[in-house]
């Protein structure tokens, strides 16, 4: 529990011993003349005060940061339900550990381990309300990840680079989403986005094949030097590695800009 909330709760637990003893003097008629509907008032600043203390009602940008070791685990997914709050992922410097980062104060990542899988959950509903702290976090390069993340307001950026990565699907509602793409994946990788521009990066030597949807009002602005546009509509890199294997990328937007880059 954070210091503010330990504030909260025994300012709480006093203001309450103190009108349950006020209230008690008045049933038994050693306080005279006494109105207990005049404490309603009182009830209503200690609400407020204890809210204030917990940081209910108070926009907080706290962070706590956080670091897991891999252990013997050979396999990760990551599932990100963000609500409101950017989302920045990229990949681990450091061997050793699963994931570190940082997430916003009095929320922790959930983190199960199936075999040699892990699985950890970070979760908006878990989070107060009123924290809109950015949610940055690495994962380890040296072994495959399942990334599954969405946003309703908040932003998405994906680097994926020296990361080996088996499924993506990133969603986001009002937000935009920079994506940069891996040497390699296992399955098609999507992204989506409703009412936000979409980024998509591609490193030299990187064979990708860019499928993209929507209607009119999803524009498409590609680098005609480092994509080709084939007769489907759909694009492939320029200046690949044709002895890599094919990564094949579902872009679907609705109102925005999709940037190849």
């Amino acid at each position: 529990m954070s210091a503010k909330g330990s504030r909260g709760l025994v300012f709480g637990a006093i203001a309450l011993v103190f009108l349950g003893v006020v209230l008690l003097l008045n049933n038994f008629l050693l306080i005279t003349n006494f109105n207990v509907t005049a404490l309603l008032p009182l009830l209503l600043v200690l609400v407020g005060v204890v809210s204030l203390l917990r940081g209910d009602f108070a926009v907080s940008k706290a962070t706590k940061a956080f670091g897991i070791t891999r252990g013997s685990v050979e396999s990760g997914i990551l599932e990100i339900s963000a609500g409101p709050i950017d989302v920045n992922i990229s990949a681990m410097e450091r061997e050793g550990r699963l994931i570190a980062g940082q997430y916003s104060y009095d929320s922790r990542p959930q983190l199960t381990v199936d075999g040699s899988e892990a699985l950890l959950r970070f979760d908006r509903a878990a989070t107060p309300w009123l924290s809109f702290a950015d949610w940055k976090m690495e994962i380890a390069r040296d072994l495959p990840w399942s990334v599954f993340a969405s946003t309703s307001l908040g932003n998405i950026s994906l680097d994926c680079s020296g990361l080996i990565i088996g499924k993506v699907n990133i969603g986001a509602g009002i937000g935009s989403i920079r994506f940069v793409c891996p040497q390699e994946a296992f399955e098609p990788l999507h992204l989506r986005s409703t009412l936000g521009n979409i980024r998509i990066l591609t490193p030299v030597g990187v064979r990708v094949h860019i499928v993209v949807k929507g209607p009119r009002s999803f524009g498409l602005h590609a680098d005609e030097n480092r994509y080709e546009r084939l007769e489907d509509g759909s694009y492939v890199s320029r200046e690949a590695n044709l002895e890599n294997a094919e990564i094949e990328l579902q872009v679907h937007g609705t109102f925005g800009d999709l940037y190849l880059a």
